[in-house]
This record gives C-alpha cells, sequence and structure tokens, in this order.
C-alpha cells in the first residue's frame, strides 16, 4: 500500500499533467503572454514551479544549500526560454528522478534537519516537504488558472476532489 504522501504526490503529477494538456488545446501564444499578475506569464509560472520542484528533490536527497543555489541558477538559465513542450518534458524527468528517490526511501516519517543561510534550521520529515511540494503546485496551478482567465480562457479542473474521481473510477469493479 502506498504512503498517502506518494499518492498526493502522484496527484500533484495528474494536476500538471492535466494543466499541460490543457494549454496545448490553446493558441500557443497564450503560454508567453506577457500579464499583470503573481507572475508575468504563464511560462514564467511554470518555471518558478519547476524550478521549485527541483530545490525541494535536492534538499531531500540532502544536498547542500550552495550546490543546489548553483544548479538551479544554471536550469533556470538553461529554460527560460524553452517551448512548453519543452518544459512539460522536464516536469516528467523531473517526475522520474522523484519516484527514484522515494523507491529509495524507508521511511517517510524520517526527521531531517536542513539549514537555510537566511531562515535557518529547519527540522521536517519527507512528508512534510513532499506535502509542500504538492501544495506549492496547487496554488500555482491556481494562478496559472487566472491567468488563463485574463486571456479569455477556462483553466481544467485539477483540485484534489477530481484526481479521486478518476482514479477511483475502477477501484469497485
Amino acid at each position: 500500500m502506498k504512503h498517502p504522501s506518494i499518492k498526493k504526490y502522484e496527484y500533484h503529477n495528474w494536476a500538471n499533467d492535466k494543466l499541460f494538456k490543457r494549454l496545448k488545446e490553446l493558441p500557443d501564444e497564450v503560454y508567453d503572454t506577457e500579464l499583470k499578475s503573481v507572475f508575468p506569464s504563464i511560462s514564467a509560472t511554470l518555471l518558478h514551479m519547476y524550478l521549485t520542484d527541483v530545490v525541494w528533490l535536492n534538499t531531500m536527497q540532502g544536498v547542500s544549500f550552495e550546490e543546489t543555489k548553483t544548479k538551479v541558477g544554471m536550469k533556470a538559465s538553461d529554460l527560460k526560454a524553452v517551448s512548453m513542450k519543452e518544459m512539460e518534458m522536464e516536469f516528467v524527468k523531473l517526475r522520474a528522478e522523484y519516484d527514484q528517490f522515494f523507491s529509495q526511501l524507508e521511511n517517510l516519517d524520517h526527521l531531517s534537519q536542513y539549514e537555510h543561510p537566511v531562515y535557518g534550521i529547519l527540522n521536517a520529515t519527507y512528508v512534510e516537504l513532499i506535502d509542500h511540494v504538492v501544495n506549492h503546485g496547487t496554488y500555482h496551478r491556481g494562478n496559472i488558472t487566472a491567468m488563463l482567465n485574463q486571456q479569455g480562457y477556462s483553466g481544467t479542473p485539477t483540485d484534489y476532489v477530481y484526481y479521486l474521481y478518476e482514479v477511483g473510477k475502477n477501484k469497485f469493479r
């Protein structure tokens, strides 16, 4: 039986997939259109989401803050102007890295200590950090839905309950 936090991470991926599917249905210019919002464009929002997921995977893997900062800076530079299809592929590759990492963990409730130069020491379990990754993605998918609405398009339902409905369709058959 899968740990509930792994199931939530699977929801995170499902919701990202739904979002990319919806974006592919829309005109190409929707992805990079400059808007007055939390981020200047949908592409910038997705880049932020991706880079944050990279940060937290590195953090859980025990990579130092400085090494993570360097890696994320390089990725940000490399991915700043990529197409939506290329960004989607980056999310898919990162998902595989998360899955590989999770498959090696014996105890998701293990408490670890993480040091940040500004915020100090964080004592957190893998569960808490996974929940943060999922929550962060949910927040910014909502931003993207608002950005789509600003451009005259509807978003796609990615609430957790829709995921439960979709994955639960065959549970009792």
